[in-house]
């Protein structure tokens, strides 16, 4: 060994040690990093969730007190009553409402005198009750004569408390029993309370914000009536109530008030304002909590990291001792192996029982890259079998169509043929040769729009214009088309007699090509027995409400196994249907394709060959 050469193993250590601490400290620092990032993602969630429960909370609130000062105006006892049952029921009304009510009071609308009130103070004119007409025309009060508004933070309009935030003046109108405006039930509310948040709590307490960036309720008195413009903030804060009127109550935005510099995180969410006067606008509701508080169970976490920190240096040392001389072994029995010349020309292995995990993982590394090639080589030849397929399904296709446009052009020509060379007998006869060029003229123009119709759909060109159709009318038309055709064939077309009008959503021209199309389908391929048209109301939940159009006829039926097919273009159950019956292929998969673009579905299913189909659709209405 040469002079300032040192062993492979002191030289392993040195290096081990010289990488292994710093990682090992970097390490800790990034787990305290993530740890809190994943606290500070929960509290953000917590936070959104929290707003959306707080709005919701606001507006069911208000509605329940709307509801209540609409049951409460119209009872007997307030509108005919003596003071003193009208006293009683205003407190019995105080502690029956689900909020904090901080007063009730009655004034006659014309001496504008105080009649009955649950608190001391003076009322003052806050409600502007000349918006309530003076003679009710309606039998009840309704929710929307109930005025709101908010009650100023420097007004002292009833009595009040230090911890009721957020406060709100209902006013509802009482009409006497000739129905003549009499009173005016005026309540004051606090919509919220002061709230202490607790640290680890992902509650967060309320901040509510109006469109305009009036803060109408916060934890700090002081700040409810400011304007968002003037704290430190506010282009944050503008951003945020930007981003809440858009609709992002799930987004999560993290600001900073100007409170002793305290960081707060919060989640918001927008809700219509139950203000009179703000009619159209939105409040945003925001649930905040200092920063420190969301991250408080990080500060146990940083105290274990310490102590973790000082037992890993510890232990890393000497597992570096073992590692080194572990790590050696596999150098000297390789650097052994090379220097033995016998092993040049042997066929013996290279040792492997070095217990190294890494060489175990890049051949199984290995072992699946050799059975991902397997696998795509197999895709590839899939998909080249269904290329080739395709290629089948479209050479079909061009034939088929070609038969079929051969053959209303051949009837073209012969009609046209016949009376140009004048062999027609009379004018009767000439105009049947007309209608007879005329029907396959039709026939081909239905070919060639079928063609076109996928042709737009492959391309995504094809677009329909939702607007509410008379379902009703337009299957009358429908089945007034085919009447002719059901009565040559001697068919029995059975339908409900459904008087109900069905206004559905969907383009009215296409909805009506499928309707034919299906129609068209269950007269060719019944030869005798019934048509039934049914329409269904099926779903009448208000967000999903559904209507399905059923064709059921007692034709040739379809084989189980061919029907999944029958959606897909160029695609019949099979080819003798294809020439008995004639046809493309493309009615279903264009129907398909037309249901899907208008929000709704097709389905056909059949028990077998003679035991006839039954197609249904569905429809939003």
């Amino acid at each position: 060994m040469a002079l300032g050469q040192l062993s492979f193993r002191r030289i392993l250590l040195s290096r081990l040690l010289l990488v292994s601490v710093p990682v090992l400290l970097m390490g800790v620092y990034l787990t305290y990093r993530k740890g809190r990032s994943a606290f500070l993602e929960t509290a953000r969630q917590n936070l959104t969730e929290s707003a959306i429960r707080k709005g919701q909370s606001l507006n069911d609130s208000v509605e329940a007190l709307k509801a209540n000062l609409v049951t409460a105006s119209d009872s007997l006892v307030l509108r005919s009553g003596s003071q003193q049952d009208q006293q009683k029921f205003l407190q019995q009304l105080t502690t029956t409402l689900p909020l904090k009510i901080l007063c009730l009071q009655l004034r006659d609308l014309r001496t504008q005198k105080l009649t009955v009130s649950t608190c001391q103070d003076a009322p003052k004119n806050a409600v502007n009750a000349q918006t309530w007409p003076q003679q009710r025309t309606e039998l009840l009060t309704q929710p929307d004569q109930i005025l709101i508004q908010i009650v100023p933070p420097a007004q002292n309009v009833f009595e009040d408390s230090q911890n009721s935030q957020l406060k709100l003046l209902l006013a509802a109108p009482i009409y006497d029993q000739n129905n003549r405006l009499f009173y005016e039930l005026v309540i004051k509310v606090a919509l919220l309370n002061k709230e202490k948040t607790v640290p680890g709590s992902l509650e967060g307490y309320p901040v509510v914000i109006n469109q305009s960036g009036t803060i109408l309720a916060h934890p700090f008195p002081q700040k409810v009536g400011h304007n968002i413009q003037q704290e430190a903030d506010a282009e944050r804060l503008n951003s945020l109530i930007r981003s809440a009127l858009a609709g992002r109550q799930d987004f999560l935005h993290l600001f900073a008030l100007e409170k002793d510099g305290v960081e707060l995180v919060a989640g918001y969410r927008s809700i219509p304002s139950p203000v009179t006067a703000e009619k159209g606008q939105k409040w945003i509701v925001l649930a905040v909590t200092p920063l420190d508080d969301a991250l408080a169970p990080l500060q146990e976490i940083q105290r274990v990291l310490i102590y973790l920190v000082l037992a890993l240096i510890t232990a890393t040392f000497f597992a570096i001792l073992y590692i080194a001389w572990e790590l050696s072994r596999p150098v000297i029995k390789l650097r052994d192996y090379a220097l033995n010349k016998e092993h040049l020309h042997s066929k013996d292995p290279i040792p492997l029982n070095f217990k190294i995990r890494e060489f175990d993982q890049l051949a199984v590394a290995i072992q699946d890259m050799i059975q991902r090639l397997q696998t795509w080589g197999e895709e590839i030849v899939s998909s080249w079998q269904e290329a080739q397929n395709a290629n089948r399904i479209k050479s079909e296709f061009l034939a088929t169509t070609s038969h079929e446009l051969r053959t209303p052009l051949n009837g073209i020509i012969g009609c046209l043929q016949i009376l140009k060379d004048g062999y027609c007998d009379s004018r009767e006869e000439e105009l049947e040769f007309l209608a007879q060029a005329n029907e396959a003229a039709v026939h081909l123009l239905g070919i060639i729009n079928d063609v076109l119709d996928i042709a737009k759909i492959e391309s995504g060109k094809l677009s329909v214009k939702i607007e509410p159709v008379n379902l009703n009318q337009l299957l009358t038309e429908v089945i007034n088309l085919q009447n002719a055709t059901i009565q040559t064939k001697g068919l029995r077309l059975i339908t409900d007699d459904n008087a109900q009008t069905i206004m559905v959503n969907a383009d009215p021209a296409k909805l009506k090509q499928v309707l034919l199309n299906v129609l068209g389908n269950a007269i060719k391929f019944t030869a005798k027995g019934t048509i039934t048209i049914t329409t269904e109301i099926v779903n009448q939940d208000i967000n999903f409400r559904q209507v399905k159009i059923t064709f059921k006829d007692t034709g040739i039926g379809i084989d189980p196994k061919k029907q999944g097919k029958l959606f897909r273009p160029f695609i019949m159950a099979d080819s003798s249907t294809t020439r008995k019956y004639g046809g493309t292929g493309l009615g279903l998969a264009i129907s398909r394709n037309f249901m899907m673009l208008m929000g709704g579905n097709i389905t056909l299913s059949s028990e077998g060959l003679d035991q006839g189909t039954t197609v249904e659709i569905y429809l939003s209405y």
